[in-house]
């Protein structure tokens, strides 16, 4: 094996690793930025030892092995002895934890458990949204700050600055690292389903760059979310948003043309689904059903992507059955886009002069004042009524509200094909 292969290796393990090392740490020292140092220590050694000693047998053994000495180093050094009196208690636990042979294994022991809180942790209603998202990829992700700034399109200093703040937004709230019991778990909860379907979105249709889809962010939350709903199995909006995004991400490979071009779902060829993603989310959301009579905001999202799903041609999609969906949505989280849906369906299922009546009702909400679907809907429901001369004024508008230059350069030859002079056939 190559330094380099080696090198890529040990990124690969670190990447599997990382959330259970932070979290298995976070547990001992009780400080999330503390254990991520620690945990980067070891990934240090990693680099240093493995190219030339090789890579052992259990490399997420030795990476905590390396962590936990490299913490009790610093607890000898006295590092730890500079808290506060009232915590004396627990570094002294922590010198005898750090010292057990059986260490590794109470460490697996608690993984579960550590995993779930450092998800809770990460998520945290304390910190900004923004905070929130790219602490997750970091922690839990195993992400560098360089690879978050580049999928987020920021610069690498901002996402270094959201991380730090967020660590010492945490240590100065004295979050504790636990699940969230009671009255708390339900919000807490939202926010952490809330930071994983942000993190998917970005990545399934980017707001802003060249590219219209950013795969690997749908895979970093698709596998956050796989993770969350085996440490929460009996959440059933946690399984309602695994179904959401294993549903939509199967239908990655239609969405883009050879070009890089968006292909819209309407048109894209459905033999590129990928049926076993299919599978897996109808699964997901048949728990989700399961568990709870009510549904949730994201398993009622997975149902209408089921109904896409289920549909072997675009003709025979059930609109009304979407359509009443998107109006259970709507009484659930009653805001101006989910109604936008709701339109587009309506539209589908009884005419675009019905959505059209709807699409209108919401021109004045501020929400929607720069959100480029808005337009871009109107303009299509305004071709299927023949009202051309409107419909490429809102593709033209849409075009100029958008920063996706892909999805840009979409609605403007869809605003130039209004100028097409009659009889003359569209793309």
């Amino acid at each position: 094996m190559t330094a380099t292969d080696t090198q890529r290796a040990i990124h690969a393990v670190w990447r599997i690793e990382s959330a259970r090392l932070i979290a298995g740490l976070t547990r001992l020292v009780r400080d999330v930025g503390l254990a991520e140092e620690y945990a980067q220590d070891a990934l240090v050694a990693a680099l240093e030892r493995w190219p030339s000693a090789g890579i052992p047998s259990n490399p997420g053994a030795w990476l905590m092995a390396t962590a936990k000495h490299r913490a009790l180093d610093s607890l000898r050094r006295g590092k730890l002895l500079e808290r506060k009196h009232e915590e004396l208690g627990h570094e002294l636990d922590l010198r005898s934890e750090l010292n057990a042979p059986d260490l590794d294994a109470a460490i697996d022991e608690n993984m579960g458990d550590d995993l779930l809180r450092l998800v809770f942790i990460s998520c945290h209603p304390v910190l900004s949204t923004e905070a929130r998202v790219a602490l997750t990829l970091r922690l839990l992700g195993g992400l560098t700050t360089e690879e978050i700034a580049r999928a987020f399109l920021v610069p690498e200093p901002t996402v270094a600055q959201r991380i730090v703040r967020a660590k010492r937004t945490l240590a100065d709230a004295q979050v504790p690292f636990e699940v969230p019991r009671g009255a708390e778990m339900a919000a807490r909860l939202a926010s952490v389903l809330e930071v994983i379907y942000l993190i998917f979105n970005e990545g399934y249709s980017a707001t802003a760059g060249d590219d219209w889809m950013r795969p690997a962010l749908c895979e970093d939350a698709l596998r956050l979310g796989r993770i969350l709903a085996e440490l929460a199995p009996k959440e059933p909006e946690v399984h309602g948003l695994v179904a959401l995004l294993e549903i939509q991400a199967s239908r990655s490979r239609a969405r883009v043309g050879p070009s890089g071009e968006p292909i819209l779902l309407l048109d894209q060829n459905r033999a590129k689904w990928d049926h076993l993603l299919i599978r897996r989310g109808l699964a997901a959301l048949q728990r989700a059903e399961s568990l709870s009579q009510v549904r949730g905001p994201y398993t009622l999202q997975a149902s209408i992507a089921a109904c896409h799903a289920r549909a072997r041609t675009a003709g025979e999609t059930d609109w009304p059955r979407i359509a009443a969906l998107y109006a259970a949505l709507s009484e659930r989280l009653p805001t101006p886009v989910v109604e936008l849906n709701r339109a587009v369906a309506l539209a589908m299922a009884f005419g675009p002069a019905v959505g059209l009546e709807l699409v209108d009702s919401l021109r004045g909400e501020p929400t929607l004042k720069n959100y480029h679907l808005l337009p871009s809907v109107r303009g299509d429901l305004l071709v299927k009524l023949g009202r051309l001369k409107e419909a490429k004024a809102e593709f033209e508008r849409a075009a100029s509200l958008t920063r996706n230059a892909r999805e840009q350069a979409l609605l403007l030859s869809r605003a130039a094909a209004c100028e097409q002079p009659p009889g003359a056939s569209g793309t």
